[in-house]
């Protein structure tokens, strides 16, 4: 992996194949770029820690899924389980607070603008939604921080076996 950028957007998604569809569409040869749900972000340390596992997990032949791209919604989202994975930074229907991740890629923020409003902001976690998401107890939060739990789950993927 060269080159990671990370950028917020929001929107009203219509139609889940459409919008992956036209993400396709603006993709080159070789570039990855995958739409995940905000409200499940704690930050960009969050985001960069699961796409550096996943990388490291394809180069050392334990990747838990057979495409980069859905490997990195795995490791972000610290689970092994490809649905349980997507339930939780998979996109819907509706309005939603992105997170573009894109590696290896051109510059696409343009056409990403095009498609979606800008806004950075949707990336700084809300610490009440992430802890109902990834159900994170009060004792776990007495020692460490809730990007700190995140980022450390995401590591326990690659030794849990």
């Amino acid at each position: 992996m060269d080159n990671l950028e990370i950028l917020g957007f929001r929107s009203t998604i219509d139609s889940v194949g459409e919008t992956l569809s036209q993400i396709d569409g603006i993709k080159n040869e070789g570039e990855i770029i995958q739409l995940l749900n905000a409200d499940a972000i704690a930050s960009k340390n969050h985001i960069i820690h699961g796409v550096n596992q996943a990388f490291l997990a394809f180069g050392r032949g334990v990747n838990l899924a057979k495409d980069i791209s859905v490997e990195v919604v795995l490791r972000c989202s610290a689970q092994r389980q490809i649905s349980k994975a997507f339930k939780i930074l998979g996109l819907k229907e509706g309005e939603m607070n992105l997170c573009a991740v894109l590696i290896n890629c051109q510059d696409h923020s343009t056409e990403l603008s095009d498609m979606f409003d800008r806004d950075d902001s949707v990336l700084a976690g809300d610490d009440g939604k992430l802890k109902e998401i990834y159900k994170i107890s009060d004792l776990e939060l007495e020692n460490m921080s809730v990007e700190d739990i995140l980022i450390d789950r995401i590591s326990k993927l690659t030794v849990d076996y």
